[in-house]
């Protein structure tokens, strides 16, 4: 079990202890991407659904996802978030809208998870808004694409 913290020495599942670790200024940036037919994106573009406007609840959706990650992934920490927000993009070319979050801490711990969870519950409910006229959306690519902060330093591949 060598390398994953969130484990004990005998293999069984713990929540890291980050007590004595000094706060520092943490940043991470996840991205994802929900694909859709052109005429779902007409739809969204249009507001044309009863639901109201896909853009505008993903983004809240997005930003209470990662208010809430702690309760939903088991040992992840609770965090005092210093910042969210998420943005959405409509791309024609790939034919759907492309998500990104940016999560900022000061604190023991990164926003990694945070930043994934938000972009994972804005793909969700932009999803939720338009299965009624697209069945057929693909939610893809939900990964970190930077990091900063903490111990292990700077992570980019944006």
């Amino acid at each position: 079990m060598s390398g994953l913290t969130h484990f004990d020495k005998d293999g069984r599942a713990h929540m890291v202890n980050v007590g004595e670790k000094a706060d520092t200024k943490r940043i991470a940036i996840a991205c994802g991407f929900v694909s859709m037919s052109a005429d779902t994106i007409t739809t969204i573009t249009s507001k044309a659904l009863s639901k109201g406007d896909v853009m505008q609840v993903a983004e809240l959706a997005g930003i209470m996802g990662a208010k809430h990650t702690s309760q939903l992934i088991p040992l992840c920490h609770p965090l005092g978030l210093d910042h969210v927000s998420v943005t959405l993009a409509i791309d024609e070319d790939r034919g759907g809208i492309e998500i990104s979050a940016e999560c900022h801490i000061t604190g023991k711990t990164g926003v990694e998870m945070e930043a994934l969870t938000a972009v994972s519950v804005t793909a969700l409910t932009i999803y939720d808004m338009c299965k009624a006229v697209d069945k057929a959306m693909i939610i893809s690519d939900i990964k970190l694409v930077y990091k900063a902060g903490g111990k292990s330093g700077t992570y980019d591949v944006r």
